[in-house]
């Protein structure tokens, strides 16, 4: 969730960023002092894991998993990326872009990140820049997904300004993968579950959330959100194991798929006994005969769960995690508080919210709606490190390279027993 697109005096809101690591077991924070890590393994206590002051305005803050690799974009210098150590302190390695940064995405392999007409790929072993998606459809959002999966590390962004185009790209073997024809409206919003075979598709109508196979491009699932009001829709998220998914708007409800087949939720049942049972069996057995428009209302799954939030129109971000041994949806808001709610995975129903924390540390409570505003997008690239002892081409667009070569051969990518594989070492 980067605010940095909303205008500039967010009513002394100190809140930039917020984001969820890639196994939801910590939330990053970015605000005008600098960035936080809070770990997610209590309902009662969000315990701040680190605090770093040294940059300011931190509009993104994203953390490999729960090793100490951190990426940070600062609104001082928004095309400059640094990759640090955060036990450490230490800088491993900054590159600069021709255009401002929207999102950067990391998994065990790939760093990924989006500019609004293009794509960098690096590689997270040495953060050299592997291949570059130029001339993409604009994308002012920088909307895109990077699966976490070692097997099948892709990324989702769109295809069209105008139609729900999805580009899929396999970062390993670096070529496109396919396109799938999501929606007729533009996309908002992407994710892929934890295995990477799975992706979620939301467009700015808002009414439908669609789940694809990935690379295949199969539509598996589709989930009506409503009917009544189009919507922003603001988050997807899966849960670990691929179930559930969460989808959250600009409205105060978040609603809860659950991603079962048909033959799974078949249970055998009696003949209708009633005029209610015996006209339902009729609709659907009429389904077969509809337009294909009028069956798909009748096919499309319903939300299995659903979360009224305490606030409507603030941007936010959700994430599925068992904490305390117990289905929980997180959701940290513009408003500068994470709410977590208990979610019932046998009856689903209304989900219970059992605590909210503050983001920032402060306890004066602050609900102002930050406003939308735009990106700054300087058009020159410049080098920023005298002491950069790896160059890359113009060609490739990215400026930059290791500053420490010490803390990048500290990445043990190998060793399974570590949490995750991918971790800097201390000395």
């Amino acid at each position: 969730m980067n605010l940095a697109s909303l205008s500039g005096d967010a009513g002394g809101s100190q809140l930039l960023f917020a984001n969820f690591n890639q196994d939801n077991t910590s939330l990053a924070v970015g605000t005008k002092s600098g960035y936080k890590f809070f770990s997610l393994s209590s309902v009662d206590k969000l315990e701040q894991i680190y605090e770093c002051t040294d940059t300011e305005d931190v509009c993104i803050v994203e953390r490999l998993f729960s090793s100490s690799l951190v990426a940070i974009v600062s609104l001082k210098a928004p095309r400059k990326l640094k990759v640090c150590h955060f036990k450490k302190g230490t800088e491993i390695c900054n590159y600069s872009y021709s255009n401002t940064i929207l999102a950067v995405k990391l998994n065990r392999q790939r760093l990924i990140v989006c500019l609004e007409e293009s794509l960098y790929i690096h590689n997270i072993r040495d953060m050299k820049v592997l291949h570059t998606i130029r001339e993409t459809p604009p994308n002012p959002s920088g909307l895109c997904a990077l699966s976490i999966s070692n097997d099948n590390c892709y990324l989702a962004y769109p295809g069209s300004t105008t139609i729900g185009e999805v580009q899929v790209f396999d970062t390993v073997n670096l070529r496109a993968a396919n396109m799938i024809p999501a929606h007729d409206s533009p996309l908002a919003a992407l994710a892929f579950d934890a295995s990477g075979t799975k992706l979620a598709t939301a467009s700015e109508k808002g009414t439908v959330i669609r789940v694809f196979s990935i690379p295949e491009g199969q539509k598996l699932f589709e989930f009506r959100r409503g009917v009544k009001r189009c919507v922003t829709i603001c988050s997807l998220a899966f849960s670990m194991e691929g179930l559930y998914l969460s989808a959250s708007s600009n409205t105060e409800t978040v609603h809860i798929f659950k991603l079962e087949t048909q033959k799974e939720k078949y249970v055998p049942a009696e003949e209708p006994t009633t005029w209610g049972g015996y006209l339902g069996k009729v609709l659907m057995a009429s389904t077969t005969y509809l337009p294909s428009q009028v069956t798909e209302m009748f096919t499309q799954g319903r939300a299995f769960a659903t979360v009224r939030l305490p606030f409507c129109g603030h941007k936010n971000i959700c994430a599925l995690a068992v904490i305390q041994k117990i289905p929980r949806l997180l959701v940290a808001a513009a408003d500068g508080y994470l709410y977590l709610y208990n979610l019932d995975p046998q009856e689903g129903g209304e989900c219970t919210l059992m605590k909210q924390h503050r983001l920032d540390g402060s306890t004066e409570p602050h609900n102002e709606i930050l406003e939308q505003g735009t990106h700054d997008r300087p058009l020159v690239a410049q080098t920023y490190s005298a002491a950069v002892t790896k160059g890359y081409c113009d060609e490739q667009g990215a400026v930059g390279g290791a500053g420490l070569e010490d803390d990048l051969n500290d990445l043990r990518l190998e060793e399974e027993n570590e949490q995750p594989p991918l971790i800097l070492e201390t000395d």
